[in-house]
């Protein structure tokens, strides 16, 4: 693609490494910005700024949060001790859309996937059991997607927990097998979390 500017070359290449964006799209874009306002190309600017400046993880939970608790963990209505492990914060807007889960969450930022070189260590697991062992948690569910990687995870957690007797619990099938947590609808995720199963009787039924 010959750029007549290497202004806008550099600007096209810069929005191209975003995920689902080619150069085509990425061009589409910067001219788009181009021919709106420049305060809104600068409120841009500044938004992305202080997203990536100011933007943290809940000491808590691990979500994003522009403070050091989100509101979810700061709300004392939640039951704290209902803790639904996701994979990403995708996840948790998903269930927070169902408006049925008044539990807290724990973000574990990834899932368990040995080719892509994603091991335990790199998740928050952790902080996770260490929260079961000082009796923090009185039911755990997983809410991962029905993925390898998903189950994997699952079954990796719950063996790090099992000797301390806790109630887990696995949402429904309702999602189908294969599918992303994040994409199913609201009603389907609300009957999957209504409709948890035990997490050791699902081992049984595979």
């Amino acid at each position: 693609m010959d750029f007549p500017s290497k202004l806008l070359e550099k600007a096209v290449e810069e929005m191209a490494q975003l995920p689902g964006i080619g150069k085509r799209t990425a061009l589409r874009l910067v001219l788009h910005l181009l021919r709106q306002p420049s305060s809104m190309t600068q409120s841009l600017t500044t938004a992305l700024s202080n997203l990536r400046e100011q933007v943290q993880y809940c000491k808590e939970c691990f979500t994003l949060s522009d403070t050091e608790y989100c509101h979810i963990c700061s709300n004392v209505s939640r039951d704290h001790q209902l803790v639904c492990v996701v994979e990403d914060i995708r996840d948790v807007m998903a269930i927070e859309n169902t408006q049925l889960y008044k539990g807290i969450y724990h973000v574990l930022g990834g899932k368990i996937s040995p080719i892509d070189g994603i091991g335990p260590s790199q998740l928050h697991i952790a902080p996770l059991v260490e929260k079961v062992k000082n009796d923090q948690v009185k039911e755990l569910i997983f809410a991962l997607s029905s993925t390898i990687e998903g189950d994997t995870t699952n079954f990796y957690i719950y063996k790090q927990i099992e000797q301390y007797g806790i109630k887990t619990s696995i949402i429904a099938r309702g999602i189908a097998v294969g599918d992303e947590l994040q994409y199913a609808d609201e009603v389907t995720l609300g009957r999957s979390l209504i409709n948890r199963v035990p997490f050791d009787t699902s081992l049984k039924a595979e």
